[in-house]
C-alpha cells in the first residue's frame, strides 16, 4: 500500500513499535522505522504501552511536519493517532480489523468507549468489508452515534500482489466429479484457519456420491494442528512455498477452502481468485459481503462442517458459472486503484 502511495505523491513514514526488531515481519525500508520501545508483556497493559509507543514517536520524529496519520488499527494504533492528534492538531484516519473486532471489543470490555471515542474523533474510518462494519455497529456502538460515524465510513478491501493479478488466468476446466473434486488451502497450520471442519465436510461429501481431496500448503504455527490434519488420508500436506510456486498448486486445484472462525480479510482468498478458482469463505469475517452471494463462492458457518459441505456442493453445481468472471472480479484487489481511493480521502481530510 505505501509502495503504491509513494508513486502517487503522498510521501509517508511507517513507524512500527516492538519489544524485539528481528521479530518483526516489517521490511525496513526508507520510509520504515523498527523501534524497540517496548517490553514484551507490555502488551497486557494497554494505557502504559500506548505511553511508550507515543513517547518513542515523538523522539523518532518532528510530529508537527504531518499533515495526516493513518492508524492501521482502531485500538492499538488508534489511540496513539487520538493523542497525537490532540498534542499536534494533526488529523487522524483509522482501520478497523480483525484483532479489534474478535479481541478488544469483544474481550475488553473496559476499552469500548476509548474504541468509540476513538471513532468518534477520527476523520475518517475504514473497514476492509460489510460484515465487519455491520458486526461493530451492531453489537458495540450505541445507536446515537451511527450516523455520524457512517457519515465518515469508507469500505475498502486490501490489495493482493501484483504478481497474482499480472498472472491471473480464466481456468477452461469444469470439474471432474467421477475423479474427484480437489480442494486447496494455503496459509498458515493453526487453530484458527479451521481446517479439520473442512476435512469433515469432506466425509460428508463422501456420503453424498461427491470424492475430494484437499492439498494444504502453509507453515506449521500449532504442531497439535498439524498432526491433526494428517490423519485424513485424503489430505496432502506441502510445507510453505513463494508464490512462484504456490500458483502452480492453485492450477491443479478446483476450489479455494478456508472456513476461518476470524479473518480481517483473507488474501489469499482473492489470490486464488486472480487463478480462477471459486472460493468458500466464513460467513460474517471480512472476505463476506466483497461480492454479491454465490458470484465468486459462497460463505459458511466455520463451526458447522454441514455448511461447509453445503458450500461445497454449491460451488460444484454453480462452477460454470462462477468462473466466467472471477478474475476480472479479482481485480477489485488491484493496489493501485485501492491506493487512489485513500489518496482521494487524504486530500478531503
Amino acid at each position: 500500500m505505501i509502495e503504491n502511495l509513494n508513486k502517487q505523491d503522498i510521501q509517508s513514514d511507517v513507524f512500527v513499535p516492538t519489544y524485539d526488531a528481528n521479530r518483526s515481519i516489517v521490511d525496513v525500508k526508507s520510509y520504515v522505522r523498527v523501534v524497540e520501545c517496548l517490553k514484551k508483556w507490555d502488551r497486557l497493559f494497554f494505557y502504559k504501552k500506548q505511553d511508550k509507543i507515543i513517547k518513542a514517536i515523538c523522539k523518532t520524529y518532528s510530529c508537527d511536519q504531518y499533515e495526516c496519520i493513518h492508524a492501521y488499527t482502531l485500538f492499538s494504533d488508534g489511540n496513539v493517532a487520538m493523542k497525537l492528534s490532540e498534542t499536534y492538531g494533526i488529523p487522524y484516519v483509522v482501520a478497523i480489523r480483525n484483532t479489534d473486532v474478535n479481541d478488544f471489543f469483544r474481550l475488553m470490555p473496559h476499552l469500548r468507549g476509548r474504541g468509540i471515542e476513538i471513532m468518534r474523533k477520527a476523520s475518517a474510518v475504514f473497514f476492509l468489508s460489510n460484515a465487519y462494519l455491520d458486526q461493530v455497529l451492531k453489537k458495540y456502538i450505541p445507536a446515537k452515534f451511527h450516523d455520524e460515524i457512517l457519515q465518515k465510513t469508507y469500505i475498502i478491501p486490501n490489495g493482493i500482489d501484483d504478481f497474482w493479478l499480472n498472472n491471473s488466468i480464466v481456468q477452461n476446466k469444469s470439474i471432474d466429479i467421477k475423479n474427484g473434486v480437489k480442494l486447496i488451502y494455503a496459509g498458515r497450520i493453526d487453530k484458527n484457519k479451521n481446517i479439520p471442519t473442512t476435512q469433515k465436510a469432506m466425509a460428508l461429501l463422501s456420503d453424498r456420491g461427491i470424492n475430494t481431496t484437499l492439498t494444504v500448503v502453509g507453515k506449521v504455527e500449532d504442531k497439535k494442528e498439524y498432526l491433526k490434519i494428517l490423519k485424513d488420508k485424503r489430505t496432502k500436506y506441502l510445507p510453505a512455498m513463494p508464490k512462484e510456486k504456490l500458483i502452480d498448486e492453485y492450477k491443479k486445484a478446483d476450489i479455494f477452502v478456508m472456513p476461518s472462525f476470524t479473518e480481517s480479510f483473507g488474501l489469499v482468498y482473492a489470490e486464488a481468485m486472480s487463478q480462477g478458482l471459486p472460493v468458500v469463505y466464513s460467513e460474517g469475517q471480512g472476505f463476506d459481503n466483497q461480492f454479491e452471494e454465490g458470484s465468486v463462492g459462497f460463505h459458511v458457518s466455520a463451526n458447522d462442517p454441514k455448511s461447509v459441505a453445503d458450500g461445497i456442493e454449491k460451488v460444484i453445481n454453480s462452477f460454470d458459472a462462477i468462473r466466467e468472471g472471477i478474475t476480472i472480479n479479482a481485480r477489485k484487489f488491484n493496489w493501485e486503484d485501492i491506493a487512489k481511493h485513500y489518496v482521494a480521502i487524504y486530500h478531503k481530510v
